[in-house]
């Protein structure tokens, strides 16, 4: 792993404990001592600590941020220039074709948009912005780290070290000061949980990483309940459940299409793919990502395909994320199978190492979301 990044959080991580392995380019900790199951089960309950500084952080300026909203709206189909001052939101870059380059998370402060990017994707994302943003200045922080803290007591515990979160609603951004530290934290997250997401000076992450650590209520997670989180979350994870090839539409997120990017709203289309992705808002996609319980304790991960019956019959779909759900109690898994079968309930077959096992199309998310509203 010599050739991998690290993260500014690499050697608190081997201090702890944890098995590093490779991720999106950077070497990253899969777990700590007690295991994936254990991780998990901790965030739901209590709060975990996660080193995501891998992802990417950019900031965009301009002469305005009227500016600034409008030509980053034309490279998503989600409401930016409605974006109050202090708050975040959910989108994605879309390609000619109306597919998903990339998921994101972007906030507005003061009169700059913040974009938070996929690791995987952070260099074609930053190149895709830099060819594209005409008019902005576009400022990729290198210089930064990122942090989340996830959990029914994460508000409790950031709220014990700065007041003021404890006002932040879900999808919240402020600055605040962390054991005198200056940092910039929005009320999210990937896990399903409430929890906080937070921009801190690389030189000083390692100090809030084990300042956030000596709390009674956190324990470091890693990379596989982080997985295992966000799936029974029912939460997308780019280049499995959405990619280049998967319109917002096909992949359940027609909620993150704000009306005035629709037919008919104040700025309709105007992104790339738009005719396609406003067809598909007005009549459906041939398939649907949805929710698939196994039927019995086989987990079925990615790659296994869909039947419509036990014998012969017809592959209606794929399963794109899978596993042991420990909150659940069992597998869990996420996929993309044909309109005509995405039916909560319905009846298909997995198959699994030449096998087929019963599973049924079900209701995202797997475990209720517990966001601060």
């Amino acid at each position: 792993m010599g050739e991998l990044a690290r993260t500014p959080l690499h050697a608190l991580h081997v201090e702890l404990g944890a098995k590093m392995v490779p991720f999106a380019g950077y070497e990253m900790p899969v777990q700590y001592g007690v295991g994936v199951m254990g991780e998990h089960l901790h965030t739901r309950a209590r709060a975990g600590l996660f080193d995501v500084s891998h992802m990417g952080q950019v900031i965009l300026s301009g002469a305005s941020w009227e500016a600034v909203a409008l030509a980053f709206e034309a490279l998503v189909p989600v409401d930016v220039l409605g974006l109050g001052d202090g708050r975040q939101r959910y989108g994605f870059f879309t390609n000619e074709a109306g597919g998903i380059e990339d998921d994101l998370m972007f906030a507005r402060r003061g009169q700059d948009l913040l974009v938070v990017v996929n690791a995987a994707c952070k260099a074609a994302d930053i190149d895709h912005m830099r060819a594209n943003l005409k008019g902005v200045s576009i400022d990729v922080l290198e210089d930064r780290a990122l942090l989340a803290l996830q959990g029914p007591a994460a508000g409790d515990v950031l709220a014990g070290l700065d007041a003021r979160a404890g006002a932040m609603r879900f999808m919240d951004v402020a600055d605040l000061t962390l054991g005198g530290i200056a940092v910039w934290a929005s009320r999210s997250g990937y896990t399903g949980e409430d929890g906080f997401e937070i921009s801190v000076p690389a030189d000083q992450a390692d100090a809030l990483a084990r300042l956030l650590l000596e709390q009674e209520d956190v324990m470091p997670i890693g990379l596989g309940a982080r997985d295992s989180l966000r799936l029974e979350a029912g939460l997308c994870l780019y280049g499995n459940d959405i990619d280049s090839g998967t319109d917002p539409v096909s992949a359940g997120l027609r909620w993150a299409i704000q009306k005035a990017r629709r037919a008919g709203g104040a700025r309709e289309g105007g992104f790339p793919g738009a005719e396609t992705v406003l067809e598909r808002l007005a009549n459906g996609t041939d398939t649907l990502r949805v929710g698939l319980l196994p039927q019995g304790r086989a987990p079925m991960r990615e790659g296994v395909q869909i039947f419509d019956a036990e014998t012969d019959g017809a592959v209606v779909g794929r399963v794109t994320s899978g596993g042991f759900g420990p909150t659940v109690g069992g597998p869990v898994a996420m996929g993309h199978v044909q309109s005509t079968h995405a039916v909560t309930g319905t009846a298909l077959w997995g198959e699994v190492r030449g096998k087929r096992l019963p599973v049924r199309i079900a209701d995202l998310p797997f475990v209720a979301a517990n966001f601060k509203r």
